[in-house]
Parts: C-alpha cells; structure tokens; sequence
C-alpha cells in the first residue's frame, strides 16, 4: 500500500493507495507545517487524529506547505519515519505536488491561488524555474490573503460605493479598528484577510468588485507566470480555493495578459493518486 498526504497548514488529507486502485476514505488531521510545529507536535497531531490502518503501508509520499526547505521537510520526515516504522519516505512541497497534480510527467507551468500563490515551471520531473511567492506583504499575487487585504483597504478608504460598504458591515459587523487589530496585532493575519473572499465571490458581478478581482490576477500574471518563458508556449494549470471559485475571472485574466489557462481543480489529491498509481 501507498500513502498520500497533501497537507497545508489548516488541514493534511491522507489517502492510501491499494493494489492500483484509490480507496475514496479519507482521513483528515490537523495542517502540518514545520515552520510551525516540531517533530514532537507533528507526532502529537497523528497519534490523536490519523484513524487509517497502518498495516501493510510501504511507502509515504508527503507534500506540504513548509517542506521545500530540507531542514524542514526533516522535521516532518523524522516525525512520519517514527510514527509509521518506516525509511521509504518521501517529503516533498504544496508546489511539487501541484504539478504532479495538474502535469503527471508531462511539462507545464503551474500555479497555486489560495490563502496564499505560488508558481512554477516544471520539466515533467522536476521544478526547473520558481518565482518566490513572498508573502502576502510583499507578494501571494492574487492569492486569497491579498484578495482580502485589497478589499478591507478600499473599504477602509472608501473607494467602494457606499451599498457595497453596507453590505460588507451586514456580512461580517466588524469595525475598521476591529479589522486593523486583527491585521496587525493577531496572529495569522494573511488567514483572517482571506476570509473575507466570500463576499467577493457573492458579489462578483459588480462591477467593482469584478475588477479588483480581475486586476489581482493580471498583477499574478505580470509579476510571477511572465517569468517563465514556456508559458507563452504552454497553457497555465491551476489548482487552490481562489482559482477554483474564481475561475470565470481567472481565464479572463489570463486571456488579456496574454496567456492560456488549462486544468483547473480545488483539491490535488486526486491527482496525486492517480500519479503514483502510475509512477
């Protein structure tokens, strides 16, 4: 048997893989990202929550947020390599596994939009040009965080119309010293900023709204996918929360950059499994 997890640092979706076909039960357990969580945490959150059987699991394929960087990536192997008894562990990152995902063994220019963006040329094996995402401060172009930060702030400034600034006060009731307490002064700020794409998405068809949208994603495109060079040749796979809802918006974005969308999903796993049901 084959275990795949996919795992971003709100929650991790294990699946096993069983004599070349999927088992559709899935175990979900907490996010698991090392630049959070120690070994000891990450060991704390399976044995309380992952519920498959481990009997007669051989191998591990891991992708998370975090585990680009091979100090971290350590952290979470150790940790896996101790819970489950085995060495045939692989950890890999959120961006490889969207590729794998969207691409198999074939070439493609990738991207993630979701609480945050990524992006990525890939060879069909392995991730050959990356521009870093940066943060959603200086960065995560057109990711859910950024959509939230460019919301509240043209809120906050009133530069929406005043029924779109109702609307957002009867949808979430929060108050301009509410909103600036949480960003600055809460933890995970770039979570709190993306939950406001809700109202985004029940209020797309609004003309504001619509181009605020739209004009994040062509800055996503302009910053991070005119970088690699295939992508004028290759059409742009998506997977992530942001490019899933806002999909319509997305490929006209995509269309005016210059550029053509291809595979859009929410969720890699599926994909996953059907790479190493091959590989």
């Amino acid at each position: 048997m084959i275990l795949i997890a996919e795992s971003g640092s709100t929650k991790t979706t294990w699946r096993l893989l069983i004599k070349g076909k999927t088992r559709r039960l899935t175990c979900l357990t907490a996010g698991i990202n090392p630049f959070f969580q120690s070994t000891d945490d990450i060991l704390n959150t399976l044995e309380q929550e992952f519920t498959l059987d481990r009997k007669g699991i051989r191998q591990i394929y891991f992708y998370g947020a975090g585990c680009a960087n091979p100090e971290k990536s350590g952290v979470v192997k150790a940790a896996l390599m101790k819970y489950f008894g085995l060495e045939q562990i692989e950890v890999e990152s959120d961006l490889l596994a969207a590729a794998r995902a969207l691409c198999g063994h074939s070439e493609g220019v990738v991207a993630i939009l979701g609480t945050g963006s990524n992006s990525c040329y890939y060879d069909g094996h392995i991730i050959r040009q990356h521009v870093s995402p940066l943060g959603f401060i200086l960065g995560d172009e057109g990711s859910g965080a950024v959509l939230g930060r460019k919301l509240v702030a043209d809120l906050l400034k009133n530069q929406l119309p005043d029924y779109l600034q109702a609307r957002f006060l009867e949808m979430f009731g929060q108050t301009s010293i509410e909103i600036m307490e949480k960003v600055y002064r809460q933890p995970f700020p770039n979570r709190y900023l993306a939950s406001f794409t809700p109202f985004l998405s029940r209020y797309i068809k609004e003309e504001p709204v619509y181009e605020l949208v739209k004009n994040s994603f062509i800055e996503f495109f302009r910053r991070n996918i005119k970088q690699y060079p295939r992508a004028r040749y290759l059409p742009v796979h998506f997977t992530g929360s942001i490019a899933w809802h806002f999909a319509d918006v997305l490929k006209e974005a995509a269309s005016q950059s210059g550029f053509t969308t291809g595979k859009i999903i929410q969720d890699p796993i599926q994909g996953l499994a059907e790479y190493h049901q091959v590989f």
